[in-house]
């Protein structure tokens, strides 16, 4: 297996995963996929992202993934809302973007303002363009193991670990936090890879213990650097998605410094699994595009 130039072997210490070097890479397969798709559908294929309010760490992502889409050869719709916008005014929106045929994938920007219910608006989406991979009929599809759009950040960390491991079968996988954004679709994304997985949770008995048996471990709590170099396994693969601000600046889930000596792969925060939430969000804006208009695609996240 040849190693991915975003995966930098460092002596005496884990090899790093560099999380803006691999969504670069994944963009650059996803462009030329959507350059194709385009030629032969007539048009680009389109990631609709709605956000509502002024929260300024979304005002940047939403800049981010705007930016790229466009790299990528996509089209890009915004649509920005004050924060006193009504939930059904939201899911109208959202119901006029699911009936435009030229829209193929449909974003609604988390956190929304306190008094939107947002499990209600999430199941507005029509999961066709469901290109978060967040609802219901989304979820069940992974459960069933069905074809379908899977959920952007643990989809990107199962194809980072494909690329520092090669196969997966049979490892044993860790996660830690059983949220629907993160944790629980991990669990099962890892499964499809014929891992071997723990759910473990604030509840699970020796959580360290239970760490240091992971071949891949993967922290998604958002507790800041909870878990410590010696609750991982030497020469383990370590995910940390957590991004936690704190007076010393972002730090993730996992203590980096003493941890980097202990693990064989990890990726770093920030510049680890966050870009590849977007590098993710846009292969899934493809692979949407490609099924409603009938076109098969490789799909870049099985490479």
């Amino acid at each position: 297996m040849t190693t991915p130039d975003f995966i930098r072997h460092r002596e005496g210490l884990a090899s790093l995963i560099d999380g803006k070097l691999a969504s670069a890479a994944l963009d650059s397969a996803v462009a030329a996929q959507s350059a194709a798709l385009a030629a032969r559908i007539g048009r680009k294929p389109c990631l609709a992202v709605v956000l509502v309010g002024d929260d300024p760490a979304s005002h940047v992502y939403v800049r981010n993934k705007v930016r790229r889409t466009e790299a990528a050869g996509m089209i890009s719709q915004e649509f920005r809302r004050p924060d006193d916008l009504g939930e059904a005014e939201l899911i109208a929106l959202v119901e006029t973007l699911n009936a435009d045929p030229a829209v193929d994938g449909i974003l609604v920007q988390m956190p929304l303002p306190a008094h939107m219910d947002a499990r209600r608006v999430v199941e507005a989406i029509d999961p066709a363009k469901d290109v978060d991979g967040l609802t219901a009929t989304s979820a069940g599809r992974l459960v069933l193991g069905a074809d379908g759009l899977r959920p952007c950040t643990p989809s990107g960390c199962v194809w980072l670990a494909r690329q520092a491991l090669g196969d997966l079968s049979g490892l044993h996988t860790v996660v830690i936090g059983r949220s629907i954004l993160v944790g629980k679709p991990a669990a099962l994304l890892f499964l499809e890879q014929d891992c071997t997985v723990t759910l473990a949770h604030s509840r699970t008995r020796d959580l360290p213990e239970v760490c240091r048996s992971a071949d891949i471990l993967v922290a998604a709590v958002g507790r800041p650097e909870m878990v410590k170099a010696d609750w991982i396994k030497p020469g383990a693969c370590v995910l940390d998605v957590g991004i936690n601000r704190t007076d010393a600046g972002l730090v993730g889930d996992v203590a980096f410094g003493p941890s980097e000596k202990i693990a064989g792969h990890i990726t770093p925060v920030p510049g680890g699994i966050g870009p590849m939430t977007i590098a993710v969000l846009l292969a899934n804006t493809l692979k949407a595009a490609a099924a409603r208009t009938g076109e098969k695609i490789t799909d870049p996240l099985r490479g």
